[in-house]
C-alpha cells in the first residue's frame, strides 16, 4: 500500500475498496508478459530415519504442541472471532489431554462469514490469476520448511497419525496439492478455442458467482487444505467448515495461508456444528458450489436440501463430493503371496483404517488361502500399538469416542452373529486413548454385514471363494457394494488381471494392479470414485479445478457484416 495510508485503521468494506483502487491503478505491472508457473514435482517424502534432522525437528514440535493449549478462534474477513461456545481438541491416544479449545460458530457468525465472502469476491476476482497463485505457492513452501515439523505434529496429536501417515499427508499431499492445482489453473486458462479468418474467439474461465461452501473431514489435513483452497485458486472466496474431530491442522493450515499473503475474506474459517454451518450455508441465494469429503447419508442429504432449495439460488450450485468406501482386495490364484498380505495388512491397518480408499474388504481363493492367512498373522503380531510420539509404533488410535463406539459395535456383531468369525484381534480399549486391535473376520456369507458396510476402522473382512468360481465372484464383488472409490487386483496370470479389471470397470474409481488400494499422490493418480462413493471429480488433477469456474465465451468480429442480405437471396 502507498506509504501514506500505512498505520490508518480501516473498516473492512474500506480495506477491500482501497485494494479495488490500488490494485486498479497497479494491475497494468503484469499485463505485458505470458507467465508460466513453476513446472511441479511431488514433494519427497523425508524419512525420519534415527539420528535424522527431520526426527528431531518434529520431536521438539511435539514437546512443544503437547505443553501448550490453544484456543482457535473463529476467521472471519481476517478478524478473530470468539462465540463462547467451546469445543474440544484431544489426543485421541490421550483424550484426557485438551490440545486446544476452539469457538463454535452459529447461525449469526455463519451469516457474517457468508456476507463476507460475498464483499471479498470481486476484490479476489481482480487479482490476475498469477497473482493469487504466487500465495498459494507461497504457502506451499512454507508448509515444506517453516512448518514442516509444526504441521506433522499436529497430525500425530491430533488427528492420531504416526509420522510417516502425517508426513505422507499433512505436509507432502498438501503441498502436492498447493503445486499442483497452480499449474493445472495455469493449463485450465490456457485452454482457448479455435479461431475462423477475420474472428477472434477466446473463452474467460470465471469465478462462479457467489461463495464455495467447504466441509473437510477428519482423516487428511491434505484434503482439508485442498477443499478450501481450490475454489479459492480459481478466484472463488470460501466459507470453510473443517470436521469437529479435526480442527487443530485446519487451523494451522489458516495461519499458513494469512503468513502467505491471502487477502481477508477469501477464506473464512468456522467451525461448528453441521447444523449451525450447513442449515445456515444451504439456504443462502449466494451458495454457488460445495466442496465435500465426509458421510454419503451426509451428502446426500446436502444434495437433497440443494434440491428443495433450487429456485431461490442465484444459480446452480456445483456439487462436488468424495464420500464412503467399501473398498477391495480381489486376489486371483496366480497372486504373489507376500506382496498380498503386506497389502492387506497396510492397506487395511494404516492410519487405522481411517482411510476412505483403505481396504476392507477381500476376496481370497481357496487354494492360497492358508499361506495367506498364515503371512497375514506374521505381520499383524509385529505391529506394536501405542501412542504415535513413540516412532516404534506403526499402529494408533481411532480419531474419537463416537468412531469408538461405532467400530466395536462391528467387532461385537461379528463376535455374536453367524456368518463371520474373527481370526485376528477384536479386542478394544478406550480407558486412555480410543484404542482398537487390528482385527480380521473370515466371512462365510459373502453378503455378511461386516463384508458389505462401512466401517471406517481397523476392521478387514475376508471372503474365501472356490478358485473355479473367479468369475461368479467378481461379480459378487461388482454387486455386493454400493460404493465405487479404490480397489485392487493381485495375479501374475496377466490375462486373469485384465479380465478382472474388464468386469470390475465401475467397482472403482481408483483402481489397482499389485499394489494396495490406497496412497493415491497428486499428479500420478488422481483420485475419486463413483456411485455412492461420489462425484468422481478427481482431486489432484485439472478435472476438479475446472468444477469451479464458469466460462465465458466472446466472440470478436473484426470487420462485421453491413447489411443483412446472402448472395443466395441474389437469383430465384
Amino acid at each position: 500500500m502507498p506509504g501514506g495510508l500505512i498505520g490508518r485503521k480501516w473498516g473492512a468494506g474500506e480495506r477491500l475498496q482501497l485494494i479495488l483502487t490500488y490494485k486498479t491503478k497497479t494491475m497494468n505491472l503484469l499485463n505485458n508478459g505470458v507467465i508460466s508457473t513453476p513446472k511441479p514435482v511431488n514433494e519427497p517424502i523425508l524419512s525420519y530415519g534415527p539420528g535424522s534432522k527431520e526426527k528431531a525437528a518434529v520431536k521438539a514440535a511435539l514437546a512443544e504442541m503437547s505443553s501448550v493449549q490453544l484456543e482457535i478462534p473463529l476467521i472471519i474477513g481476517g478478524k478473530k472471532v470468539k462465540t463462547g461456545n467451546l469445543g474440544r481438541a484431544v489426543m485421541p491416544h490421550d483424550h484426557q489431554h485438551i490440545l486446544a479449545t476452539y469457538h463454535k460458530a452459529g447461525p449469526e457468525e455463519v451469516q457474517l462469514a457468508i456476507n463476507a465472502a460475498v464483499e471479498a469476491q470481486k476484490m479476489w476476482q481482480s487479482f490476475r490469476w498469477e497473482e493469487r497463485c504466487t500465495i498459494f505457492l507461497k504457502a506451499a513452501e512454507l508448509l515444506a520448511t517453516k512448518y514442516r515439523a509444526k504441521i506433522n505434529a499436529g497430525a500425530m496429536l491430533a488427528g492420531g497419525k504416526n509420522i510417516m501417515q502425517a508426513e505422507i499427508d499433512s505436509a507432502c499431499e498438501l503441498v502436492d496439492f498447493l503445486r499442483y492445482n497452480v499449474r493445472y489453473a495455469q493449463e485450465i486458462y490456457e485452454r482457448q478455442p479455435e479461431s475462423s479468418q477475420g474472428i477472434w474467439n477466446y473463452v474467460q474461465h470465471r469465478p462462479l458467482e457467489g461463495f464455495v461452501f467447504a466441509v473437510t473431514p477428519f482423516n487428511f489435513t491434505a484434503i482439508a487444505g485442498n477443499l478450501s483452497t481450490a475454489p479459492a485458486i480459481m478466484g472463488n472466496t470460501v466459507v470453510w467448515k473443517p470436521a469437529s474431530s479435526l480442527v487443530y491442522t485446519p487451523y494451522l493450515i489458516m495461519q499458513i495461508l494469512e503468513e502467505a499473503g491471502l487477502p481477508p475474506g477469501v477464506i473464512n474459517f468456522v467451525p461448528g456444528s453441521g447444523a449451525n454451518v450447513g442449515d445456515t450455508c444451504l439456504a443462502d441465494p449466494n451458495l454457488s458450489g460445495i466442496h465435500f469429503t465426509g458421510s454419503t447419508r451426509v451428502f446426500q442429504q446436502m444434495w437433497k436440501t440443494v434440491g428443495e432449495n433450487i429456485a431461490s439460488y442465484k444459480s446452480y450450485p456445483r456439487i462436488v463430493g468424495e464420500t464412503g468406501g467399501k473398498d477391495f482386495v480381489f486376489a486371483h490364484s496366480s497372486a504373489d503371496i507376500k506382496p498380498l498380505a503386506s497389502a492387506l495388512v497396510r492397506g487395511a491397518f494404516e492410519y487405522q483404517g481411517q482411510k476412505c480408499s483403505a481396504a476392507s474388504r477381500a476376496y481370497i481363493p481357496k487354494s492360497i488361502w492358508p499361506v495367506v492367512e498364515s503371512e497375514i498373522r506374521a505381520q499383524v503380531e509385529r505391529i506394536k500399538i501405542g501412542s504415535p510420539v513413540d516412532f516404534r509404533n506403526f499402529f494408533g488410535a481411532v480419531i474419537d469416542k463416537s468412531a469408538f463406539d461405532t467400530i466395536s459395535s462391528y467387532i461385537d456383531y461379528a463376535k455374536e452373529n453367524e456368518g463371520g468369525d474373527i481370526i485376528i484381534g477384536g479386542g478394544y480399549d478406550d480407558s486412555v486413548g480410543y484404542f482398537i486391535e487390528p482385527t480380521v473376520i473370515v466371512a462365510t456369507d459373502p453378503h455378511f454385514k461386516t463384508m458389505v458396510e462401512e466401517i471406517f476402522g481397523p476392521v478387514l473382512t475376508i471372503y474365501v471363494y472356490e478358485d473355479e468360481l473367479f468369475e461368479e465372484t467378481l461379480e459378487l464383488c461388482d454387486s455386493s457394494s454400493m460404493y465405487a472409490l479404490t480397489g485392487a487386483v493381485f495375479g501374475r496370470d496377466r490375462g486373469s488381471v485384465s479380465f478382472a479389471m474388464a468386469r470390475l470397470e465401475h467397482a472403482a474409481g481408483n483402481f489397482y494392479i499389485n499394489d494396495k488400494p490406497t496412497g493415491a499422490v497428486v499428479g500420478q493418480q488422481p483420485f475419486g470414485g463413483g456411485r455412492a462413493s461420489g462425484t468422481n471429480d478427481k482431486a489432484g488433477s485439472p478435472g476438479n479445478l475446472m468444477r469451479w469456474v464458469s466460462c465465458r465465451t466472446v466472440k470478436e468480429t473484426f470487420v462485421p457484416p453491413v447489411d443483412f442480405a446472402y448472395p443466395f437471396m441474389d437469383e430465384e
